[in-house]
């Protein structure tokens, strides 16, 4: 190896370690996104209308980015939480009704994870009596570590393990020349469409992503120097998780929506049935069961954690995860494990879980609002100038924001069966 190879190599080797020392809030929150809820949606999205939903998921790309991108910017900038923001900005009152609405927001999370953890176990044989406690005491002991890095890594290798669906993709063999046919199609006139768009639309901004990437890039330690890079990360991040939506959605259009599009697509064990059929009983059970729990874990470690950070800077308390368990930072471990605890115990005594999914979802959205309220106001407020959005750009975000919310509201009266 002669010395110009070398030398290049090893500065190969900094500029990976560089950026694996930046990278990880962006990733692992997007791939938190992609959760089982989101999952079902692609499916049905897929198996109703084939691959006339290609095109939205790509759409959705940088609307997830320029919301996220304003987190990285408040917390990089500021080096305080989002509730912290709140507090200092709006006040106490504001700050709590904040917290309120992210603790909630956190448990509907888990409570949609654990019911996925719950159907994966159940698709080989296992009770959610011992899947759900198993993965409650795996995610409260990935956060009593003691490391905000390890909690990470953790976090993206079960998002990676969503990775697990791209054979399947593959064995349903799609059209290509379908599929670009499809994608240019959109049946707006189709009131059915409408309600999927919605769902595609809403479930792309979770309230628990906006406090947990904000947090995320402070007990990782990034300052100013780290906010390009950070962008970046969250590009990625943004780009990775749609595509996990858009093989979903290809796999199902592929599949049932050519040849059974009208099949219920609810549950893990009756979206693993309707693919049986053109993957293998096995393949269909293997696949699906990967990318569902490490769907289901990753967005649960990530709404947990968003909620103990969030409810934490609200009151003040000490919440680093950095910091090992003690009497100064009980006040944050408790919070993040009373999450776990009460999510599985109520996904442990409900016997419809397809009903508390859908109120979970019925609770994002009519929280959408106030999140976005507070974020936009707060990227207004508590940055300098000279970090601000301006002209043309501010008003996209805005009109993005306004979209977002807007079809969040709309799966409101939808969901509950008023329209």
């Amino acid at each position: 190896m002669t010395p110009e190879v070398a030398g290049g190599f090893v500065r190969r080797r900094w500029l990976l370690m560089g950026l694996l020392a930046v990278w990880g809030p962006g990733l692992v929150v997007m791939l938190a996104d992609t959760d089982v809820g989101s999952l079902v949606t692609a499916a049905q999205s897929g198996a109703q209308f084939g691959y006339r939903m290609v095109l939205p998921q790509v759409v959705l790309i940088p609307i997830l980015y320029m919301v996220q991108e304003i987190t990285v910017r408040l917390g990089i900038v500021t080096g305080k939480g989002h509730g912290a923001l709140i507090r200092e900005r709006f006040g106490p009152w504001w700050a709590g009704v904040s917290a309120l609405t992210l603790f909630a927001t956190a448990v509907g999370a888990l409570l949609t994870e654990f019911a996925g953890v719950a159907g994966v176990g159940e698709l080989f044989g296992v009770s959610p009596d011992v899947t759900v406690p198993l993965a409650t005491g795996f995610l409260v002991a990935v956060a009593l570590t003691g490391s905000y890095r390890r909690a990470e890594r953790v976090g993206i290798l079960l998002g990676l393990v969503e990775l697990a669906f791209v054979p399947a993709m593959i064995l349903a063999h799609p059209d290509v020349g379908a599929l670009a046919r499809g994608a240019l199609s959109l049946p707006l006139a189709d009131h059915g469409f409408v309600i999927l768009l919605a769902a595609n639309v809403g479930a792309v901004i979770m309230p628990w992503m906006i406090f947990y990437q904000q947090g995320a890039v402070i007990d990782k330690g990034l300052g100013g120097a780290n906010l390009r890079a950070e962008r970046r990360d969250t590009v990625v991040g943004a780009v990775l998780t749609q595509a996990i939506m858009l093989v979903v959605v290809i796999a199902f259009a592929a599949t049932i929506g050519t040849h059974h599009p009208g099949v219920a697509l609810n549950t893990v064990g009756q979206l693993s049935r309707a693919l049986a059929p053109f993957l293998g009983p096995v393949a269909a059970k293997v696949l699906l069961g990967l990318t569902m729990l490490g769907a289901g874990l990753v967005a649960a470690l990530v709404a947990s954690l968003a909620g103990a950070w969030g409810v934490s800077e609200v009151f003040g308390w000490r919440h680093s995860l950095n910091d090992r368990p003690s009497r100064a930072s009980a006040r944050f471990y408790v919070t993040y494990t009373l999450a776990h605890v009460l999510g599985a115990a109520i996904v442990l005594l409900s016997f419809d879980l397809v009903s508390l999914v859908i109120d979970v979802e019925v609770m994002n959205a009519l929280l959408l609002p106030i999140v976005l309220g507070f974020l936009l106001a707060l990227e207004a407020k508590a940055l300098p100038e000279a970090y601000r959005m301006r002209g043309a750009y501010r008003a996209v975000v805005t009109a993005t924001s306004l979209l977002v919310i807007g079809f969040g509201l709309l799966m409101v009266p939808t969901t509950l069966g008023w329209w």
